[in-house]
């Protein structure tokens, strides 16, 4: 290495190495192996990863460095200028060799049973290293399995310790839930106490696993990785839009991986995206058309259903007609229900299913910082959200700005919610005081001084009966600051269809429940457990006739249906979605339709041609995108801010993460998770004891929609006068606003 730089012209920052002849130049700091990778040149690894610590512990990238005596591990070894390094000479390939060989001799030999066959690391390395006779003839090691929990399955014999796991749940998931155990040979990771993984991203330890270590516990033993077919799509539980890929054999979605993209989920997915595919073949899937007949269900023929469903909206057509559309419906969808709406003179249409206050006439907007930007942000205000369960990959990356860039965060919210990252200040109160927390002298000055600050405002504000003053109140706080106001779109779609006319022109949500319609449809909804005013949406159904478009035909849906037309979810339609940032992102259909079911653009487009209305001429999907969208009525209805007053505790009311929406209710797996928390009321000390309750003692939970029996839980996490529940639940769906009154049984 010379002591001159060999390029002068180069950046200070940059120096020029030389890997296997070919002259790269590099950043400063940079290690061999990320120089070699950005050139294509393949270097071996085990425990290298480009989104993980450094750990240098497998030593398979080991390569020849000049005037070093003894190779060097290509991932620890930074770049100097003049540097030349060979990964193909006697010398590395010799070290490379041994180092497998090392690997192997503990490695069990059960390849063909081993649910990793076809996507393995050290079988695809051990292959151009390894030996094909073993030299090592005594007995190999067996290490005990853990259970991990219903997401993630064992072989620990497998392992070899690359660490990467380990590394995962440290920096990445930040729960430190993974760690070596025991010296030497009886090395072997684990996690200390033998409890499952309660990360909210756990499935990415089996991407990260080179070897067969950590699998897919929901998919293992159901297919090979080369029968699989692989079809991209996207995350349709949150509004993040993380890109995956549908891995399906004969039509059924079997896995879901996550597909890289920097500016959305990078390398990694949630356990709700990935796991969510199980409830597509929920037994209560929607397989052909039905028709309540004197009360009773009936299986009829497309044509009959359609008929049926146009009879009734024939009948019932104007201002007698309320459409209600689940947020996580696609933009082709969404755009003909909008012309639905319009054909039949109806202004009264709204996707904001979760939103209880409408009156200052909010819709979802783009993220003012692009999400992959605020990991660079250096002050970040968390204001109303669970932000761990209602967006669990933004909440990594708001984990990375914190340790590896020395973001400060914030937090007000009426519940102290955990956070894998430290918190600078945090305002826990009432729901009705979190306006004024955010006017906290401390709090502004901290973030005034900062230069990159944002503020994300999360479920717990945009769906609290006073959501129009809280919103005020975050804007007032950005405009203050100059932090970047990131308002989470409450679905996975509702910035799509918020642009594609899905908003009402007459009534919205709570003016179609406070005014009840003589017809509705829903599209996608499960009436009993998705509504925000679950007691207001089941009083106004009760009394009106419901055509409902729905993947499921549950037991809520049969209540208040007179028509279910089966129609398919996203993973098994073309469609595009909508995410935070504002970009469209494009799916392909993945899982076959189950029975009957059809792709929800065909549906709408036949009953349109029954009901004999324009603009559904088209023929196929390409057309009805051609055809336009309807656009955003010019001004949106706006009901009054709900009334919330009297005696008692107020309502926090968050969504169970794994709680969130049909397809993910029916995912068995996720239902068995730690995280999934059975339904309860959470009450502060001071509160509980005044009530005379103590924990697990049963209560009359009563609102204004209805009353509601649950166990109770004490923690002083929650703000004193507030009672915080999950919804999603059926138990906790009467419980939808305003104040409680917490009483014994």
């Amino acid at each position: 290495m010379s002591a001159q730089p060999v390029n002068p012209s180069l950046a200070p920052d940059h120096v020029t190495v030389f890997i296997d002849g070919v002259e790269l130049v590099a950043p400063k700091g940079s290690m061999i192996i990320q120089a070699a990778d950005r050139a294509g040149i393949p270097i071996p690894r085990f425990c290298y990863h480009d989104k993980l610590a450094i750990a240098a512990n497998c030593r398979m990238c080991l390569v020849e460095v000049e005037k070093m005596a003894k190779p060097a591990p290509a991932c620890a070894t930074p770049v100097m200028d003049g540097m030349r390094v060979a990964t193909r000479s006697e010398k590395a390939l010799k070290s490379q060799r041994n180092v497998m060989e090392f690997l192997l001799i503990n490695h069990p030999l059960d390849c063909p049973i081993c649910d990793q066959g076809g996507e393995c690391e050290l079988q695809d390395v051990s292959l151009g290293y390894g030996r094909s006779v073993s030299r090592f003839n005594e007995r190999k090691r067996v290490v005990p399995d853990e259970d991990l929990g219903p997401l993630v399955a064992t072989e620990m014999t497998r392992c070899i310790h690359c660490t990467r796991c380990v590394r995962f749940t440290a920096d990445i998931a930040g729960t430190y839930e993974l760690g070596s155990m025991y010296r030497g040979e009886d090395l072997q990771i684990g996690t200390y106490d033998g409890k499952p993984l309660t990360t909210e991203i756990s499935g990415n330890v089996i991407d990260v696993c080179p070897v067969g270590a950590l699998t897919n516990k929901v998919f293992r033993f159901r297919a090979r990785p080369w029968e699989l077919t692989a079809r991209a799509s996207v995350g349709y539980h949150d509004s993040m839009g993380s890109n995956l890929f549908l891995h399906v054999s004969r039509g059924e979605v079997m896995r879901t991986v996550p597909r890289d993209n920097e500016a959305v989920n990078e390398c990694w997915l949630s356990d709700r995206d990935r796991y969510s595919h199980q409830g597509l073949y929920a037994e209560d899937r929607a397989l052909k058309p039905l028709q309540r007949v004197d009360g009773e269900w009936r299986e009829v023929s497309w044509a009959e259903g359609l008929a049926a469903a146009a009879a009734i909206l024939r009948t019932h057509r104007g201002d007698d007609l309320g459409v209600l559309v689940h947020p996580a419906t696609s933009n082709d969808e969404g755009s003909l229900l909008a012309r639905l709406a319009a054909g039949l003179g109806s202004g009264n249409l709204d996707h904001r299913i979760f939103n209880r206050d409408f009156s200052d006439a909010a819709v979802a907007e783009p993220f003012a910082m692009p999400m992959a930007e605020i990991e660079q942000a250096d002050a970040i205000v968390l204001f109303g959200t669970n932000i761990r369960h209602e967006l669990p990959l933004l909440h990594q990356r708001i984990r990375k700005a914190n340790t590896h860039h020395n973001a400060k965060v914030y937090a007000v919210n009426p519940v102290d919610f955990d956070f894998a990252f430290a918190l600078a200040g945090k305002q826990i109160v009432a729901p009705s005081q979190l306006a004024g927390a955010l006017t906290n002298a401390a709090l502004l000055e901290a973030v005034k001084s900062a230069t990159r600050p944002v503020i994300i405002v999360g479920a717990l504000a945009e769906n609290h009966p006073q959501a129009a003053s809280l919103r005020a109140a975050a804007a007032a706080f950005a405009a203050a600051t100059g932090a970047a106001l990131c308002r989470i779109p409450q679905g996975a779609n509702a910035l799509g269809l918020a642009r594609n006319g899905v908003l009402p022109a007459t009534r919205d949500v709570a003016g179609m429940f406070a005014e009840p319609r003589a017809a509705y449809v829903i599209y996608g909804i499960e009436p009993g457990l998705d509504f925000a005013d679950g007691a207001a949406a089941q009083q106004a159904l009760n009394a009106a006739k419901v055509v409902a478009f729905s993947q499921f035909a549950c037991e809520s849906t049969r209540n208040f249906a007179d028509v279910i037309l089966p129609i398919g979810a996203l993973p098994e339609i073309d469609a595009v979605l909508t995410n935070l940032d504002g970009v469209d992102q494009r799916t392909q259909a993945g899982g076959k339709l189950p029975g009957e079911a059809r792709e929800g653009w065909k549906v709408l487009r036949a009953l349109g041609g029954e009901l004999q209305l324009p603009a559904f001429e088209f023929i196929d999907l390409a057309g009805a995108r051609a055809s336009g969208a309807v656009p955003p009525p010019q001004t949106l209805a706006a009901s009054a801010a709900p009334v919330v007053s009297g005696d008692g505790l107020e309502i926090a009311a968050s969504a169970a993460i794994y709680r969130t929406d049909g397809v993910v209710r029916r995912a068995q797996a996720l239902q068995e998770h730690p995280l999934n928390a059975s339904p309860r009321v959470t009450l502060n000390p001071a509160d509980a004891a005044a009530a005379g309750l103590v924990q697990g003692q049963i209560a009359k939970v009563g609102a204004p929609g209805g009353t509601s029996t649950l166990p109770v839980f004490v923690d002083k996490r929650v703000a004193a006068g507030s009672a915080w529940i999950e919804s999603g639940h059926g138990a906790t769906a009467p419980l939808g606003a305003g104040r409680v009154t917490v009483a014994r049984a």
